[in-house]
């Protein structure tokens, strides 16, 4: 990298290393001044791309060994296969996936960007509200890209599949195997707080921005969740 080297593309070359498993949970970080080194960069260019880092839940602080990759936080891929490999479903027994919406958009920026596509092209999205004993949990949008669907044209039709995810795995004959789950929280939007029934219209909530890879490298889904409240920045990968 060059002297003009952004701190975005200094995170973007870390997070990378984080994703394919170069750099493992637990592994220390380049310290700043070796970061400034390496990337011929200032010292607050490296410490906001470290910032970015952290604000993603790709590394934390350790005592006495500085910067480290986050450790995994959930085995959730396991889990989610298991329970729709036994019932056919995904979700809890008690929980209810309600179909808001189907449409077919262009790919915003940042979903394209992680479903490794031009911005603009075609995906299909959905739209979900699970409820839990009759009480919203939480509002999701999936999005896929157009080799998902054509394996799945269920995913086109305005009903359960019981696991998107699981049904696509399967009938592309490759297992999920990793997710980067990006997580921030922030005011409500749009209609948010009414479904997820919050008292107040920009009350605050926490959005999880999920990416499933397919054991052949492959993106399968990209998924932001909304939930109530605030939540603690965290990855997980299951592999």
């Amino acid at each position: 990298m060059s002297a003009r080297t952004g701190y975005a593309q200094i995170a973007a070359h870390y997070r990378e290393k984080i994703r394919t498993g170069a750099l493992r949970p637990g592994d220390r970080m380049p310290t700043v001044r070796e970061v400034m080194a390496e990337h011929g960069v200032s010292m607050a260019t490296a410490a906001r791309a470290y910032k970015e880092l952290k604000i993603s839940g790709l590394t934390s602080a350790s005592s006495g060994a500085g910067t480290i990759v986050a450790p995994h936080s959930s085995s959730g891929i396991p889990a989610r296969v298991e329970m729709h490999a036994e019932s056919g479903r995904a979700l809890a027994g008690d929980e209810i996936s309600d179909i808001l919406e189907v449409t077919t958009i262009g790919a915003p920026e940042a979903v394209a960007s992680r479903l490794e596509v031009e911005p603009g092209t075609p995906v299909t999205a959905r739209r979900r509200l699970v409820s839990r004993g009759g009480a919203p949990v939480h509002l999701s949008t999936s999005y896929y890209p157009q080799y998902v669907v054509e394996a799945v044209p269920e995913l086109t039709r305005p009903s359960s599949t019981g696991g998107s995810r699981e049904l696509a795995a399967s009938r592309l004959n490759s297992a999920q195997s990793q997710v980067l789950e990006e997580v921030t929280s922030r005011p409500a939007e749009g209609d948010e707080a009414e479904l997820l029934g919050l008292s107040a219209p920009r009350s605050t909530v926490t959005s999880v921005t999920r990416t499933v890879w397919l054991r052949d490298g492959r993106v399968v889904e990209v998924a932001t969740k909304i939930v109530r409240g605030a939540s603690v920045l965290r990855w997980s990968s299951a592999l």
